[in-house]
């Protein structure tokens, strides 16, 4: 050890000087007794003070909102809709005007106007209105008259919140031209709208025939019934299979309700 002592660069502080810094060392340490520590109760405890306290100051303003108004109270947004209808639509529109004018004014609140220059019917919100869907659901009620459903059919959309409107075109079930379209729009309204009123019974819906496009009203598992019915026959089902088909769904119908 002396021979490594030698080799050691020599310190330029003193002997003295050491001892008292490490003097000065030992009394900065402190001794921390476990039984002086705050246990987590009183932690989270003293935690609940502040925010009371902070809760408690008036320094904290609360936010002051003024009431709402009119439709905002009710979440109404304000809004409008333009329905366009068919050349051949806009007589029997003006036939039963009345009758879609009262019950889009009177139980929906909205205001309609018809515009014969574009051929539409225009639908916008009211400072009464307070339904928030009463725009969506009175578009959808000339909609259906405009595609050829009548006005006391319509009427259920705006009554009911479950009735829906489905549309499709027998080519997007099979490509059909010439008399073999002609044959399958045949089978599907049958001899003087039979096979169409069947359908319609048994599955508790409504179906207009427009040219090669089919329309049906009704709730969401009626209209796939219906629209099960009309492809097996547009697909060349025979009528007869048909009509069993649709007994046995409306039967199981009848026991599910």
């Amino acid at each position: 050890m002396s021979t490594l002592d030698a080799f050691k660069a020599p310190s330029l502080v003193s002997k003295k000087t050491r001892k008292e810094k490490i003097q000065v060392d030992d009394e900065d340490s402190v001794i921390v007794d476990a039984s002086a520590l705050p246990t987590r109760k009183e932690a989270i405890d003293a935690d609940n003070d502040e925010d009371m306290d902070m809760a408690e100051s008036p320094s904290v303003a609360k936010p002051d909102f003024a009431p709402a108004q009119g439709g905002a109270a009710n979440g109404v947004v304000k809004g409008t809709r333009k329905i366009p209808i068919p050349a051949h639509r806009m007589a029997p529109l003006k036939r039963h005007w009345m009758e879609i004018y009262g019950p889009i004014v009177e139980h929906m609140k909205l205001q309609i106007r018809m515009n014969l220059k574009r051929r539409t019917v225009e639908l916008r919100t009211s400072n009464a209105t307070d339904d928030p869907s009463a725009l969506q659901k009175g578009a959808d009620f000339v909609r259906a008259f405009a595609l050829g459903f009548e006005v006391q059919d319509a009427m259920a959309l705006l009554r009911l919140d479950d009735i829906f409107l489905d549309s499709f075109e027998i080519k997007d079930v099979k490509t059909l031209h010439g008399d073999h379209l002609a044959r399958a729009i045949g089978r599907i309204a049958g001899r003087d709208g039979k096979t169409r009123f069947t359908i319609e019974n048994a599955s508790k819906t409504r179906i207009v025939l427009a040219d090669t496009k089919i329309h049906i009203l009704g709730s969401f598992q009626n209209i796939k019934v219906a629209r099960d019915a009309i492809v097996s026959l547009i697909l060349g089902s025979p009528p007869g299979k048909v009509y069993a088909s649709l007994r046995t769904v409306s039967a199981r119908m009848k026991e599910r309700f």
